[in-house]
């Protein structure tokens, strides 16, 4: 499944910088993306010169959390993949900012300078993207970027993923880029691994299109696609694909 991503993300990344100079992409960070950026970096070695013409943004952080704090995505994203690949630059989301409101204009201000050609997600236990739950997940969000309560499904799946021992530890809210970034993605890559994602990935096929399922903006996208292992399949009645 990584490996598969890793091989199509590199074609997605060589397609678009056959027609212009720079290439943005925005990373999803999460431990359900380790097998995809184990094997991205090999693919990104492999063709140096490609990655650094490619501009980097992630997708969300927590508020008040640090950029050297190991549960901080910017952490994630170094150890996974930046510390490995020279890219043309990183745009990364002050978490520990005074105003976590002015971060995510500021955030929102480098997001838009620019089309975005590749997003690389997961799909989260309650159907989220990011940070988008369904309490809060907007198709017709007016911000790219915005600030966001995080509902208890997610704060417990940071706890099942072994980034926080207790959900009392995980922050209550963070920046998160919103659901209209995705739609206007180029291309969206998503990577979802493991039984317990299975009813999230069914969710995301199968429900009424809308924030009930954030994850169900896969099925709008005119080039979307879905990377998952058979556990993540298990409930789809037939073989991943």
């Amino acid at each position: 499944m990584g490996a598969a991503a890793a091989r199509r993300f590199q074609a997605l990344v060589a397609e678009c910088l056959g027609s212009r100079k720079r290439c943005r992409v925005v990373f999803g960070c999460a431990p359900s993306q380790d097998e995809f950026f184990a094997a991205l970096v090999a693919e990104a070695r492999a063709a140096p010169e490609l990655w650094m013409r490619v501009e980097v943004f992630h997708m969300d952080e927590y508020v008040g959390i640090a950029a050297d704090n190991p549960q901080s995505f910017r952490t994630y994203l170094r150890a996974h993949f930046l510390d490995h690949v020279r890219t043309a630059v990183f745009n990364a989301i002050i978490g520990e900012a005074p105003s976590p409101q002015a971060e995510a204009d500021r955030y929102a201000g480098l997001l838009g300078r620019a089309p975005i050609d590749i997003i690389s997600m997961g799909i989260g236990e309650n159907g989220h993207v990011a940070f988008n739950d369904p309490p809060v997940a907007d198709f017709a969000d007016p911000r790219l970027v915005k600030v966001v309560e995080l509902d208890e499904v997610c704060r417990q799946q940071q706890v099942n993923d072994g980034c926080f021992s207790r959900v009392s530890l995980v922050p209550r809210s963070a920046i998160t880029i919103t659901i209209p970034v995705f739609a206007r993605a180029a291309n969206l890559c998503a990577v979802v691994p493991g039984k317990r994602k299975a009813a999230a990935v069914r969710d995301a096929l199968h429900m009424p299109i809308g924030p009930a399922c954030p994850a169900t903006i896969l099925r709008v996208h005119a080039r979307s696609e879905l990377f998952l292992d058979k556990d993540a399949a298990s409930l789809l009645g037939g073989p991943a694909g």
